[in-house]
């Protein structure tokens, strides 16, 4: 009763495997278990009567907020993935892209000072040191 009034503090609680669509869009039909393991995670249900179907579920509740919940089946025939259902589709062209986007180019300077402070200093006043 006392844990409804608004002043009361809930934890934030997470439950399951965290799954975005990010991660749902680098999964193809045809891959193996363990490319999707890879990608995904150890599945949280594992069937023991039903050894093709893997589910990933994860929940959240907010403080006082309702719980959000999201599902993802897959199915498997002869260790190949033959089928998605959930919250989320693959999208190829969604991965290409964040793939592209994620693509850092850094210039690298060749030249490094690795003079001292000595050295530094009297070529600052005009003096030449021998190295």
């Amino acid at each position: 009763m006392l844990s409804n009034l608004p002043f009361v503090y809930k934890m934030t609680v997470q439950q399951g495997n965290i799954i975005t669509e990010p991660m749902v869009n680098q999964v193809q039909l045809g891959m193996n278990r363990e490319q999707v393991r890879y990608l995904l995670g150890t599945p949280l249900l594992t069937d023991m009567f039903h050894t093709n179907r893997w589910d990933y579920i994860y929940t959240i509740r907010r403080g006082h907020q309702p719980t959000e919940s999201k599902r993802l089946t897959l199915w498997f025939e002869e260790d190949q993935l033959v089928s998605i259902e959930g919250f989320a589709q693959p999208d190829p062209a969604a991965a290409l892209a964040a793939l592209e986007q994620e693509t850092v180019v850094v210039e690298v300077p060749d030249w490094r000072d690795d003079r001292g402070i000595i050295s530094r200093t009297l070529n600052a006043v005009g003096v030449e040191t021998a190295e």
